[in-house]
């Protein structure tokens, strides 16, 4: 295992970090998972607020003895944003009985995903007061907030100089949020990878046709790699399920060097093999074309077309376009078939896509069961 520092929190933290989220069906697989990240070198174990009983499995934990001593290892936790003070003073203080300890290493606010919440965290009488009140007493050692939102709003809170640390979502399947890693990164803030298995593809059970395009690397274990070898980025987030599932992530743990030859190629390859497929129907991710008058999040769906028309990712791209309409402000925007051809998108795009018949074949492609969010 592999440690860096995280920006100015000046925590030495795994390249890996356990997320407590999938592992709450059972106290026993929760304990199992916690012990067996430990034992590989995992040194960071993050919670939430919002994960079922997951705070309360590790405080059990905690309290009945771990083999590893407190001291040892580092707890987060995350809170949603609220409007005031108060609301967060007793969170905090329920979050620390809950996981039966008396200080935090790391708080995070919670999906920092809207102008709304923004609004509260600059608020003098808002949540930021009492996170301030609880650093100053010692109940929170350092501060930072996750995000799923627009890069505008995680660049506007990268640049406010609140926070040490920042989680978000950044693969190389999805590489919009670059710009804040590097602004992050130039104000020595910790960047936290969000569920780069599953949010960056779904990777653990790739389709034939990706697995095929990687030869001679696995998927996931590509986007690891890409990961890994970028110096602005502090830890990856694994959620396992039980202890086995920490075994393909822990296995290249220590391989944090820059890519090699044959990785550059594969990825060069990969870029090449999207670029031939989608021809002249390929979305670059611009963003020009928002605002949408409907509230479409047409960059998304075409990014997921992108995916499901070249590599054949359509488990994936159902996963997620599942979740629009259906997941609130953690994945915001309105589907394909909400389109009403007004045409405000096309002149707006420098590659003249011929948008609202892409949204409807990847509404046709994609369209299945709603998705919600793992802890809802």
């Amino acid at each position: 295992m592999k440690y860096r520092r995280f920006g100015k929190t000046n925590l030495d933290l795994s390249v890996f970090s356990l997320g407590t989220m999938r592992c709450i069906t059972d106290v026993e697989i929760f304990h199992h998972t916690i012990e067996k990240a430990l034992e590989w070198g995992i040194n960071h174990l993050e919670t939430a607020r919002g994960y079922g009983k997951s705070e309360e499995y590790l405080g059990r934990a905690i309290k009945t003895g771990l083999s590893v001593p407190r001291g040892q290892f580092y707890i987060t936790t995350k809170i949603p944003p609220c409007a005031d003070n108060s609301t967060m003073e007793r969170h905090i203080d329920e979050s620390l009985q809950k996981l039966n300890v008396d200080y935090l290493d790391a708080l995070g606010i919670h999906g920092l995903n809207t102008e709304q919440h923004w609004k509260w965290v600059k608020s003098n009488n808002g949540c930021m007061k009492a996170i301030q009140k609880a650093i100053e007493d010692g109940r929170v050692k350092h501060v930072g907030f996750s995000t799923h939102g627009s890069l505008k709003i995680i660049l506007d809170a990268i640049n406010t100089d609140y926070f040490e640390f920042v989680n978000l979502h950044y693969y190389y399947f999805f590489q919009r949020n670059n710009l804040a890693v590097t602004v992050a990164a130039e104000k020595d803030m910790g960047v936290f990878i969000i569920s780069p298995a599953d949010k960056g593809g779904r990777l653990y059970t790739p389709s034939d046709k990706l697995k095929e395009l990687c030869q001679p690397f696995t998927p996931l274990e590509l986007n690891y790699r890409f990961l890994l070898s970028d110096s602005r980025i502090t830890t990856l987030s694994v959620g396992a399920g039980n202890p086995e599932e920490l075994t393909l992530p822990l296995a290249v743990s220590d391989n944090t060097s820059n890519l090699t030859p044959a990785e550059v190629k594969v990825f060069k390859n990969l870029e090449n093999y999207q670029t031939q497929i989608l021809g002249t129907d390929k979305c670059s991710q611009c963003y020009d074309c928002l605002p949408c008058p409907e509230n479409i999040n047409i960059p998304e769906i075409l990014r997921l077309r992108n995916l499901s028309v070249a590599y054949n990712m359509i488990d994936y791209g159902k996963y997620r376009y599942g979740m629009l309409e259906n997941a609130g402000h953690w994945f915001s925007g309105m589907r394909g078939n909400r389109c009403t051809e007004c045409g405000d998108c096309l002149p707006k795009c420098p590659e003249s896509l011929d948008i609202p018949h892409l949204l409807q074949n990847a509404h046709e492609t994609l369209n299945g069961k709603s998705s919600r969010r793992l802890w809802d």
